[in-house]
């Protein structure tokens, strides 16, 4: 495209209103359709030392690695250390991080116990990451459980944790009582015993829990955990605080124990223990 003789003849003044422009985040684009300047060369010597708008930047896709090496830079790695974290070249560390100051040269012994530090708490990840590959890998083998194997893994869990029926007990104890700590060991058992028909009304719940806890706020956990309102459940059985102990079970996350009782199940009672001598025979049997 050919411009009129003497277009650009105010050359100043047009570079001092394409820098006002520029400075106010403007692009070259913008600036060449507001100044009417539409010869290449013309425009970017008009804007010549003025940094574009950051809006007109692309993506980096290197700019979280830069970020991450000044911030290791800071803390006074090397580019070596700075180059094994992140995979990057030592070219391109030295210029992302030139102008930071250098890290204070530290004592050899020193060194060498970071280094150790590092590669421990590397071992640890991997070691954790393996950990939780493995559980994963269990949980997705088990799969969908059947209806008798959701019977006997119940049968096992209320043998480990349930209350039983002592034979020198005088008076014979055969219901179902059950308590526990853990909330997933909780909404199992309740499953179980809705695949054996019980009945919701025929549940009762009680918290245990020590009388310096927070003992309201564990009632609503339970309550919301079973599905039920928490003036349903029945009174509260609380610990008593030992001064001359300290405890261990603290923090938000304890809330105690819940404990679930089951009315009218004698004859539950005693085809579970049944059903459980049945799983140690069979044991026996399949070794």
């Amino acid at each position: 495209m050919t411009h009129a003789p003497g277009k650009y003849a105010d050359f100043e003044g047009l570079r001092e209103r394409a820098v006002t422009l520029r400075r106010s985040g403007y692009s070259l684009r913008q600036i060449r359709d507001e100044l009417k300047i539409f010869n290449n060369d013309i425009l970017n010597q008009l804007v010549k030392g003025e940094p574009p708008p950051a809006w007109t930047k692309r993506p980096n896709a290197k700019d979280h690695l830069r970020e991450r090496a000044r911030e290791l830079r800071l803390q006074g790695w090397t580019y070596d250390q700075i180059q094994v974290e992140l995979g990057c070249s030592k070219s391109s560390i030295s210029l992302w991080v030139r102008d930071l100051p250098k890290p204070e040269r530290r004592d050899p012994a020193e060194q060498a116990k970071l280094a150790a530090q590092r590669r421990w708490e590397h071992e640890l990840a991997v070691r954790d990451e393996e950990r939780q590959q493995t559980k994963e890998a269990a949980k997705q083998a088990i799969g969908e459980l059947s209806a008798r194997e959701l019977f006997v893994a119940g049968v096992v869990l209320y043998w480990a944790e349930g209350a039983k029926d002592k034979a020198h007990s005088r008076q014979r104890r055969e219901n179902l009582q059950f308590i526990n700590s853990d909330p997933n060991v909780i909404r199992f058992y309740l499953r179980w015993l809705e695949s054996l028909g019980v009945e919701r009304d025929r549940l009762r719940f009680r918290v245990h829990i020590h009388e310096s806890a927070d003992v309201a706020g564990a009632e609503a956990y339970w309550a919301q955990l079973v599905g039920v309102d928490a003036t349903a459940f029945q009174r509260t059985t609380l610990k008593k605080h030992n001064p001359r102990k300290v405890r261990k079970n603290v923090g938000d996350s304890y809330r105690g124990c819940l404990a679930i009782y089951v009315t009218k199940s004698a004859d539950l009672y005693r085809r579970m223990e049944g059903a459980w001598y049945g799983i140690v025979l069979g044991a026996d049997s399949a070794i």
